[in-house]
């Protein structure tokens, strides 16, 4: 008896179990299903462009002429000669300061609207304002603040009395890149904020009720509780964050065009004149290859140095 009750149970475990493992299989192929035409579209649209530019970047290419087999000439040149890349390799390193820069303002503004202070959701909507703005309407707007002549900056420096005369903010070769990083840390901060706001709001309240129960102080239960919590949307951040400083075209476009000379010229920026105003599109897939390479690298990095696994969801079964 006790070995036939034994054998029921056994086949009653093992079909649940195989009900379950059908029942994953089913969801997991609907989810494939479901993303099938994203992923075509990014196949077509990322992907497939960016083994096209490999494949360029070891020719000589030209719309007119037949392909020929080029090998490392353009990365020799890239690396060897070519001074402008270093310095839009340069601008590029610095401009991705928006993202320490701004995730660091972000988690001030989330804490603070996150607190119970008055008008919290007014706050929080003037913050969040600055990112529905196209980044063409807001490239404007801040050229319109750094005028020197009927700038909103200047006006209000020349009030203090800081200046004598009007700052040329995009015109002067040491506070060109600055400014635009500061137009592009104005821009993207809100939205960060509503994404460690989220985080905030799921980090049960009863850890910092344990903590304050133990005597830490506010600063400790930050340290040791909000931001190993809020590492995964920190992360988030960081990624948008530097994926931001490697596409950020059309701010640069708009505000300098990267100028004055060179000042503010990025990678994606020098991709684009040295395809469409040089014609030089073999080149231009060699410095595309090295903008994804040395943007996956820091990407990895940035997981490295959260903990390995900062990006990762867990699926329940």
């Amino acid at each position: 008896m006790p070995v036939e009750t034994a054998s029921r149970v056994a086949r009653t475990t093992t079909g649940r179990g195989g009900l379950l493992a059908r029942k994953r299989h089913r969801e997991l192929l609907l989810i494939w299903l479901l993303l099938t035409p994203a992923l075509l579209i990014f196949l077509a649209y990322r992907i497939l462009p960016l083994l096209w530019n490999g494949v360029l970047s070891f020719q000589f290419w030209s719309p007119t002429k037949p392909a020929e087999w080029a090998g490392l000439f353009h990365y020799e040149e890239m690396f060897v000669y070519d001074d402008v890349f270093w310095t839009s390799l340069y601008n590029t390193f610095l401009y991705m300061l928006t993202a320490p820069i701004s995730i660091g303002i972000a988690v001030v503004l989330a804490l603070m609207v996150n607190s119970r202070i008055r008008g919290r959701g007014v706050y929080r909507t003037i913050i969040f304002l600055s990112y529905p703005l196209m980044v063409v309407a807001v490239g404007i707007i801040w050229r319109w603040l750094y005028d020197e002549r009927v700038g909103l900056i200047n006006y209000l420096l020349r009030q203090a009395g800081l200046i004598d005369e009007p700052i040329a903010f995009l015109e002067s070769y040491g506070t060109a890149l600055p400014s635009v990083i500061a137009a592009a840390i104005w821009q993207i901060t809100g939205f960060f904020m509503i994404i460690l706001l989220t985080g905030l709001q799921n980090i049960p309240p009863s850890l910092y009720e344990a903590a304050s129960i133990d005597g830490a102080s506010r600063w400790s239960q930050f340290w040791r509780i909000t931001l190993p919590l809020l590492r995964p949307s920190i992360f988030i951040c960081f990624v948008i964050a530097i994926i931001a400083s490697f596409t950020s075209f059309d701010l640069i476009y708009v505000m300098t065009g990267g100028g004055p000379g060179h000042a503010t010229e990025l990678l994606i920026t020098y991709i684009y004149k040295a395809a469409f105003t040089l014609s030089q599109f073999d080149y231009a897939g060699a410095l595309t290859i090295v903008m994804f390479v040395l943007f996956v690298g820091i990407a990895l990095l940035g997981n490295l140095l959260a903990g390995g696994d900062a990006g990762k969801v867990d699926i329940a079964e």
